[in-house]
């Protein structure tokens, strides 16, 4: 795992993190977090990651909207994505600090793609293990 980290400021709007698509690997990106930092403004901060779906088009999501008085740092949980991806400050002038790790692995020859295949009944199993807790109501 290696660490990623990029600040988007005013003059710095926006970051694209790409890897070399022909080096026989898979890469993960996985977001940790997102934060406001030294000499920001109390202004709402958003910001988007621009990145490509199924079909191959671009598509922006907004992941994180900071503010200063109320909400200066979001943890994204390691939310992961495919790069190429950029990261933009969509609104406000940061600076904003972005957290997370790349992650490198690489493909076995045909073994890789064996390993993948759960029987039906390990992926019910699998749902059982991972039930959430009820959703709580906020506090007032």
């Amino acid at each position: 795992n290696l660490l990623l980290g990029c600040e988007l400021t005013a003059t710095t709007k926006s970051y694209t993190f790409q890897v070399d698509e022909e080096d026989n690997s898979d890469h993960i990106l996985a977001l940790s977090v997102v934060c406001l930092t030294d000499g920001a403004k109390d202004e709402c901060n958003v910001v988007e990651v621009i990145g490509r779906n199924h079909e191959n088009q671009e598509i922006a999501v907004p992941v994180a909207n900071l503010k200063l008085s109320c909400q200066p740092l979001l943890s994204l949980d390691n939310f992961k994505l495919q790069p190429p991806v950029t990261f933009r400050l969509a609104a406000g002038s940061g600076p904003v600090h972005v957290a997370g790790w790349h992650r490198i692995m690489h493909r076995e020859d045909a073994s890789f793609e064996e390993d993948d295949d759960l029987s039906e009944e390990d992926e019910e199993d699998e749902e059982d293990e991972e039930e959430l807790p009820p959703i709580m109501p906020a506090k007032k």
